[in-house]
C-alpha cells in the first residue's frame, strides 16, 4: 500500500483519490463505531467515552497523516486544500462535535452546578471535555465560547441569583460578604482546575453582578449590620472585605466612601456639640472656659483622625477615594468654631501648650514631635491657614520672648513642618523671629562688652535689651510711657551703643513687653518683685509719694485709660496687694486713691505679680482681615497683569482659587448665606432679604420702608470677598 505514496506522473497520479478515501475513511469509523458508543450513554458515562473517542481519534489522526505525509508536502501544497490533520479533526467535529455539544454542555453545566452545590465530582473529566471545545476550534475560541461559554455564564448568572435573594434576606452584612467572598474564590478556583483561563474575568464579573452589583445599596444601608454599623463597632476586617468585594464592581467604592465621609463628619460634629456644651457649662459655673475644655477637644480630633486614617491606610488600602472622604469630612467640622474661637485658634492654643513651659500637655520628645506632626496635617483641613499663623505667631512671640519656650529644637521642627505643609511664605516670619532672638543674644552680648569698655557709660541698673526686626514680629502698641528716672538713663546709654553700631536703623521701644525686678521693703521683710515695666513705672512713683489718685497716676504715666485700670487692678485687687486702694473694692474707678501698703507680706521672698493679659482674639481678626483685603488686591493685579483683559466672573474664579490655599474667599452672588450682618433687627432682615432678592414681598407698612431706607446697614463679607459693583450699591 505505500508505493501509492510515491509521486507518480498521470495517468498513474492517485493522489486525489487518495485524500478523498483519507477523509472516507475517518467518516466511515465515526459513523459505524464512534457514534453508536456514545449515543446510547448519558451524562458522565458520555463524557467518558466522548474522551476516550476524541484521545483515540487525535492518535488516528496523528499516525495516518504521517503515513501520507506526501500528500502534506507536494499535493495538498499544490491544489491549495486543507491538511490532512485538519481533514481529520474536522471530520469528527462535523459528525460528532455538531450532533452531541448541546447534551455534553448540558452535562458539563450540570456537573458544575452540583459542585457549586458542595458535591464531588471528576474534575479531571470536564477539563479533558472542556479541551475539545478547545481544540475543536482549531486555534480558535469560538466553539468553547458560542457552545460553552455563553451558557456556562448563563446559568452562573441564574444560579447566584437565585442564592443572593435568599441571602440578602436572611444574612446580616458580614456574614452574606463572607459567602460572596467564598463564591468569588471558589469560581476562581474552577477556572484553574478546568475552565478555560479566558473565562474567569467573564465568570467573576457575572457572580459579582449577582452577589454585589444588584444589592450593593440593600447590602450597605442593612440597619444593623451596613456600612455604618461597621464604621461605628469598629469591624476593621470586614470593612476590609467589604473594600476587597466592591473595588471589584464598576464605582462599587463611590456608595462605600459616601457612609465613610458621613459617618466621619457625624462623629467630628458630635466631637465639636460636645466641646460647645462642656463651654456652655463651664460658662454657667462661671468658670474659666478656654483651656482646658478645647485642649481635649483638639485632642480627640487628632485621635479621630488617626484612627480613620489608619482606616483608609490598612482596610481601604490606601485608596484615592477614602482619603479624598476623610478629607472632605474633616473640613466640614474642622472649620466649626468652639465656644467662640475658630479652629485655627484653637488649634495654635494647643500647639503652644505643648511647645511653652509649664504646658498642660506632659510629652516625652518623641510624642512631641509626632502630635506637631499630627497637628499639622489637621491643619491641611482648615481653610482659614492665614488666621492659623497670625494666632500662632502671637504665642509664638510670647514664648519667645518671655523665655516660655520649653526646648528650641521643637519650635524649629514644627516650622520646618509647617512650611513643607503651607510653603516658604506661610513662615517666613515667624522662622524671622526665632533668628531676631538668635541675633538679640549676640547684641546683648556686645551691649555688655561696650558697657565693661566705657565706665563712663553706665546704667545704673542691670539692662537686658532684646532688639527685633519689626517685619517678622506681631504690631504691638507703642506708647510714650514716661519713665522713671531710674530707667531714662538706661534707655540713653543704650541709644548711644546702639547708634555706634548702626546708624539707618531707628528703635521704636515697647515697654508693654518689658519686665523688671524690683526690691520692696516691707515693714516685715524686704522682698523681690517680678513685674510689667508699666507695673514698674506706677510703683516707683510712690518713692516720691505717700498717696496717689487714679487721674494723678494715669497723668504722671501719660497711659490709657485701660491700660491704667489694668496695672491698677494687678497691684491692689488681685492676690498680691501692695497698694491699698480707697474706697476697698474690686473695681478700679478714676476717683480711687492708692496708698504703697508697706504690711504686705508674703510666705515666698521673690514673687511675680502678673498683669492680665488683653484679649488679642479681636485684634487679630482685624489684622487678618486687613491683611486679606491686601492679598485679594494683590491677586486681582497679578492676573490682571497676566491676562490684560478678563471678564468678572472669570476674574472673581481666579482670585478665589488662588488665595483658597490660605483662606476662603466667598463670592457672595454665589454663598450669600455666608454673609453675617451687625446689628440687625427683624425688621432689617426682612429689608436685606429684599435686598438680595428684589421681586421677593413684604408686608412691612410703607412708613416703616421710608424709615429704613435711611438707616444704616452694616454688612460684611466673612472673608473679604471680592465684592461686585451691586454689593457695593447695597
Amino acid at each position: 500500500p505505500f508505493t501509492t505514496c510515491v509521486r507518480r506522473s498521470p495517468p498513474h497520479d492517485y493522489s486525489q483519490q487518495l485524500y478523498d478515501k483519507y477523509r472516507e475513511s475517518f467518516e466511515e469509523y465515526i459513523t459505524s463505531t464512534v457514534l453508536p458508543s456514545l449515543r446510547e450513554k448519558h451524562d458522565e458515562f458520555m463524557l467518558r467515552e466522548l474522551v476516550k473517542r476524541w484521545a483515540n481519534h487525535k492518535v488516528m489522526v496523528r499516525w495516518l497523516s504521517r503515513f501520507f505525509h506526501y500528500l502534506d508536502r507536494y499535493f495538498i501544497a499544490r491544489r491549495s486544500l486543507p491538511p490532512l490533520n485538519e481533514v481529520g479533526l474536522t471530520c469528527f467535529r462535523d459528525l460528532v462535535y455538531q450532533e452531541l455539544n448541546g447534551k455534553v454542555r448540558d452535562a458539563v453545566i450540570s456537573l458544575i452546578d452540583q459542585e457549586r452545590e458542595g458535591e464531588q465530582i471528576d474534575r479531571a473529566l470536564l477539563k479533558n471535555v472542556l479541551d475539545i471545545f478547545v481544540e475543536i476550534g482549531m486555534g480558535q475560541m469560538d466553539y468553547y465560547e458560542n457552545d460553552f461559554e455563553a451558557a456556562m455564564l448563563k446559568d452562573t448568572a441564574a444560579y447566584y441569583s437565585r442564592k443572593a435573594s435568599n441571602w440578602i434576606l436572611d444574612d446580616s452584612c458580614p456574614d452574606y460578604m463572607l459567602k460572596a467572598e467564598e463564591c468569588l474564590k471558589r469560581e476562581k478556583d474552577r477556572v484553574s482546575h478546568y475552565l478555560h483561563s479566558s473565562s474567569e474575568p467573564k465568570l467573576l464579573e457575572k457572580v459579582q453582578q449577582e452577589l454585589l452589583s444588584v444589592y450593593a445599596t440593600q447590602l450597605l444601608e442593612k440597619e444593623h449590620s451596613g456600612c455604618h454599623a461597621l464604621l461605628r463597632d469598629d469591624k476593621v476586617e470586614d470593612l476590609s472585605r467589604m473594600f476587597r468585594l466592591f473595588s471589584k464592581i464598576p464605582r462599587g467604592l463611590d456608595p462605600v466612601s459616601g457612609i465613610f465621609k458621613q459617618h466621619v463628619t457625624a462623629e467630628g460634629t458630635a466631637l465639636v456639640k460636645q466641646a460647645e456644651d462642656a463651654a456652655s457649662n463651664k460658662k454657667a459655673d462661671k468658670k474659666d472656659v478656654v483651656g482646658l475644655q478645647e485642649q481635649v477637644f483638639v485632642r480627640k480630633v487628632i485621635e479621630l483622625h488617626d484612627k480613620y486614617l489608619a482606616y483608609v491606610n490598612d482596610c481601604f488600602q490606601n485608596h484615592t477615594l477614602f482619603h479624598k472622604a476623610l478629607k472632605e469630612a474633616f473640613e466640614v467640622f474642622c472649620n466649626k468654631g468652639v465656644a467662640g474661637s475658630s479652629s485655627a485658634e484653637l488649634l495654635a492654643t494647643f500647639c503652644d501648650n505643648i511647645l511653652k513651659k509649664g504646658g498642660s500637655e506632659k510629652l516625652s520628645d518623641e510624642a512631641i514631635e509626632e502630635t506637631l506632626e499630627k497637628v499639622v496635617k489637621l491643619l491641611a483641613y482648615i481653610s482659614d491657614k492665614d488666621l492659623f499663623a497670625e494666632f500662632y505667631r502671637k504665642k509664638l512671640a510670647r514664648r519667645l520672648l518671655f523665655d516660655k519656650s520649653a526646648n528650641d529644637d521643637h519650635e524649629r521642627s514644627i516650622l520646618t513642618k509647617l512650611k513643607q505643609q503651607c510653603g516658604g511664605q506661610f513662615t517666613s516670619k515667624m522662622e524671622g523671629m526665632v533668628t531676631d532672638l538668635t541675633l538679640a543674644r549676640e547684641n546683648q552680648t556686645s551691649f555688655e562688652e561696650y558697657l565693661s569698655n566705657n565706665p563712663n557709660a553706665n546704667p545704673g541698673i542691670d539692662l537686658t535689651v532684646t532688639v527685633l526686626t519689626t517685619g517678622f514680629w506681631p504690631s504691638y502698641k507703642s506708647f510714650d510711657l514716661n519713665l522713671p528716672a531710674e530707667m531714662v538713663k538706661c534707655v540713653e546709654v543704650f541709644r548711644e551703643f546702639y547708634q555706634i553700631k548702626t546708624k539707618h536703623r531707628k528703635l521704636t521701644w515697647i515697654y508693654s513687653l518689658g519686665t523688671c525686678n524690683l526690691i520692696g521693703k516691707f515693714e516685715q521683710k524686704t522682698m523681690e518683685l517680678i513685674v510689667t515695666t508699666y507695673q514698674a513705672s506706677a510703683l516707683l512713683l510712690f518713692n516720691s509719694s505717700d498717696r496717689l489718685s487714679y487721674s494723678e497716676i494715669m497723668t504722671q504715666l501719660n497711659l490709657t485709660d485701660d491700660d491704667v485700670v489694668r496695672l491698677l487692678h494687678s497691684l491692689s485687687c488681685a492676690k498680691y496687694k501692695i497698694l491699698n486702694k480707697e474706697p476697698n473694692t474690686k473695681i478700679i474707678s478714676p476717683t480711687d486713691h492708692f496708698e504703697f501698703n508697706s504690711k504686705f507680706t508674703d510666705k515666698m521672698r521673690r514673687i511675680k505679680i502678673p498683669l492680665p493679659p488683653v484679649d488679642e482674639k479681636k485684634k487679630v481678626i482685624e489684622d487678618v482681615d486687613k491683611d486679606r483685603r491686601y492679598a485679594i488686591d494683590a491677586s486681582i493685579v497679578r492676573i490682571m497683569k497676566s491676562r490684560k483683559v478678563l471678564g468678572h466672573q472669570q476674574l472673581v474664579m481666579e482670585c478665589v482659587e488662588q488665595l483658597g490655599r490660605m483662606f476662603k474667599v466667598i463670592d457672595w452672588k454665589q454663598e450669600p448665606e455666608h454673609l453675617y450682618i451687625l446689628p440687625l433687627e427683624p425688621v432689617m432682615l426682612e429689608l436685606l432679604g429684599r435686598l438680595f432678592d428684589p421681586s421677593r414681598k413684604t408686608n412691612l407698612p410703607e412708613e416703616c420702608m421710608k424709615k429704613l431706607a435711611v438707616t444704616p446697614i452694616s454688612i460684611k463679607l466673612r472673608a473679604g470677598a471680592v465684592a461686585s459693583s451691586q454689593m457695593s450699591e447695597a
